[in-house]
């Protein structure tokens, strides 16, 4: 069965039996173990981390990312959203992240949260975005949601969108680095409809 960590920040690592899996590797601790898949959300530097992804790398490893990061090497896959990849038995979908009413992350540049399906489950990483009116055709079993609010969704939007999407469970991330507090990922749990996990940071 497969399994998920939170690395801190965005940063997830999704485990199958035979994929390692991470989105938006940043500020990575100790040795990570190398990566078969990356996903990156967009260009900014707490999600296209290049040093990060540097320590991941092996000479199969394949990297999904927006057509705008640059910098990165080896088998890239530019997706857009709507559009999706396939890599081993692993589905990538692309979907919009955005932000509505803030200048942060525009729609018009295309940026993206991502479904991944592992061994038959739809992780869902939400990127950096807003509650936006998408989300209501996403399924997901397991939904990645930030909650720190001001380049993202506050706390209470995050749960109005796990309240939306209906996963079996919703974790929140985007707090305890940069911006986001427990007390967002308290409330974020409280306002919750659904199962709600609080990850604790852990090492790749």
């Amino acid at each position: 069965m497969a399994t998920y960590s939170w690395l801190g920040h965005a940063t997830f690592k999704l485990k199958g039996a035979k994929m390692v899996i991470y989105i938006d590797p940043y500020q990575l601790k100790g040795e990570p173990e190398p990566a078969d898949l990356i996903c990156v959300t967009h260009v900014h530097h707490d999600h296209l981390s290049l040093k990060d992804i540097e320590k991941l790398l092996k000479p199969e490893t394949v990297i999904v990312a927006t057509p705008d990061c640059q910098g990165l090497t080896g088998q890239v896959i530019a997706l857009k959203p709507g559009e999706s990849a396939q890599v081993g038995e692993v589905t990538v979908e692309a979907v919009p992240a955005y932000n509505i009413g803030k200048a942060f992350h525009p729609q018009a540049n295309g940026w993206v949260g991502y479904i991944v399906t592992l061994e038959g489950t739809r992780y869902y990483h939400a990127g950096d975005t807003d509650l936006i009116p998408e989300m209501k055709g996403y399924g997901a079993d397991v939904a990645f949601l930030p909650v720190g609010g001001k380049y993202t969704m506050t706390a209470t939007e995050a749960a109005q969108a796990a309240n939306t999407i209906r996963p079996k469970v919703a974790i929140p991330m985007h707090w305890g680095a940069i911006i986001g507090s427990d007390n967002d990922a308290a409330t974020f749990q409280a306002q919750c409809q659904v199962p709600v996990q609080i990850l604790k940071q852990e090492k790749g």
